[in-house]
């Protein structure tokens, strides 16, 4: 059976919210951010940040989002001309839950439950996919066995271990760098019903610009980062902070076990 055509679904995911949260990645090419002034400081303190810049609320935002012990992520971009979407459950403790959808190929489940063992379901689109190359009657087999059914594998198994790198919290949060600068600071909004300030950069090139929304209300968590021109638009939203992921194992008579 073929590796899955998402195995390498995970880093291009990664590395389309690298590209969505450019304005998180670090300094500009501008140089350090002391040596570019910021717009948005102001000699009085006014809004739920006070007098704070919109470089410095950002690093807050990625300072709390950094400590948080779980979240649930949202993912819908456009990555090397191909839509890719994520919803998935992850925590410090290396649980995991959510779907993986890249273009039209299909969708796979997964659910990690710990550092050692995760579970693997895949759609029929993504099946015929796999089987592609093959002949008719292997391919009704691949049907067969895996339609419905979940797969028990290791989180470092080559053929997997790509697509679970999603479910490491700290490896995806890494992406994110303090010490921007050129934050423009905007108006407040709602995000998913909660009160947050817009944050923009615009992009050096193909008319990008970066929208990142911070929470004003609790922990100053990022909620939204959303990227529109450019070669990778799309947008990443932040929910359910500090909550338990549910990630237990299916029931075994939906596991399909390896003769």
């Amino acid at each position: 059976m073929h590796a899955s055509p998402l195995r390498p679904l995970a880093a291009t995911l990664l590395c389309a919210a690298v590209a969505l949260s450019a304005v998180a990645c670090g300094p500009s090419a501008d140089g350090p951010a002391s040596a570019k002034p910021d717009a948005t400081r102001t000699a009085t303190p006014t809004g739920p940040f006070g007098g704070a810049t919109g470089s410095q609320i950002l690093d807050q935002a990625i300072g709390a989002t950094k400590a948080a012990k779980s979240l649930t992520l949202s993912v819908d971009v456009t990555s090397d001309g191909e839509p890719l979407k994520a919803y998935l459950s992850v925590d410090t403790r290396e649980k995991c839950a959510g779907t993986l959808t890249i273009g039209t190929t299909g969708t796979a489940e997964l659910i990690k439950v710990d550092a050692k063992t995760a579970y693997l379901r895949f759609d029929e689109s993504l099946l015929r996919a796999q089987g592609e190359g093959e002949s008719p009657e292997v391919q009704e087999a691949i049907l067969q066995q895996l339609r419905g059914r979940w797969t028990k594998t290791s989180p470092t198994d080559p053929d997997t271990g790509d697509m679970l790198a999603l479910c490491d919290l700290k490896g995806l949060l890494a992406e994110f760098e303090q010490g921007g600068s050129g934050i423009t600071k905007g108006g407040e909004t709602t995000v998913g019903g909660q009160k947050a300030l817009k944050l923009t950069e615009a992009g050096d090139v193909d008319g990008e610009t970066t929208t990142v929304y911070v929470a004003t209300e609790g922990k100053p968590h990022l909620l939204k980062i959303v990227t529109t021109g450019g070669d990778e638009p799309g947008t990443i939203a932040f929910s359910r902070y500090d909550r338990p992921v549910e990630a237990k194992a299916p029931p075994a008579k939906s596991i399909f076990v390896t003769e």
